[in-house]
């Protein structure tokens, strides 16, 4: 008990610190259904990314990685990070399960989560900061296979700019993907982002999520 007490404080500060750090889903990845977490349980997923270019340019891949715990049955929160060649990105988001249905083959799931987010830019590519807010609807098709969705909107700022420059743009992804249910420890995820405006890239990504219950 007193072990479990002090790897939730620990993993609270951790989120608290990246919360403080005021990117999106094309960097990060989405990679998961509307359901929350169970209480207790804890989360860690590892994903590929693949940033597709545009307009002759080259792809891009990274690797992103998250924790997360479930704090109720209706509520987590997850700490994040992206490895890129343009920089590193680190966050935090809460999700909230806001329409939870029981029907284990039928069921319709909404949830929205919002959180924060912070570029350390490489290669003179400059430090940017943001919010986003992705609501996510998904639906049992199987027992162990769901369809998602989400629309994922990023509100970035860039820093340091010269003067008169615009420094804040807005990323938007329409991200369709699936979820298999492996075993209750283990789910695969694969998405693919769809760029609706001129400042996102499409994407694809896959990931693999482990639970600690």
């Amino acid at each position: 008990m007193k072990i479990s007490r002090i790897a939730r404080f620990v993993f609270v500060a951790a989120f608290g610190l990246c919360f403080a750090l005021p990117a999106s889903a094309q960097y990060f990845g989405v990679l998961q259904s509307a359901e929350t977490m169970d209480r207790g349980t804890y989360k860690l997923e590892v994903a590929p990314i693949m940033i597709l270019g545009k307009d002759g340019a080259d792809n891009e891949t990274g690797f992103a990685a998250r924790v997360g715990y479930g704090f109720t049955e209706h509520f987590d929160v997850e700490a994040k990070v992206g490895v890129f060649d343009i920089g590193t990105f680190v966050g935090a988001d809460g999700e909230y399960w806001i329409l939870r249905n029981t029907k284990t083959n039928s069921s319709i799931d909404l949830s929205l989560t919002g959180g924060f987010h912070k570029m350390f830019g490489k290669d003179n590519n400059y430090d940017t900061m943001g919010f986003e807010v992705t609501p996510i609807l998904s639906g049992h098709i199987s027992k162990n296979l769901e369809l998602c969705g989400a629309l994922d909107a990023a509100f970035e700022t860039i820093q340091d700019v010269p003067a008169g420059v615009d420094d804040s743009f807005t990323r938007l992804h329409l991200v369709p993907g699936i979820e298999y249910c492996v075993s209750d420890a283990l789910d695969l995820e694969a998405e693919y982002g769809i760029a609706i405006n001129d400042d996102s890239s499409n994407y694809v990504g896959a990931g693999i999520t482990f639970y600690i219950r």
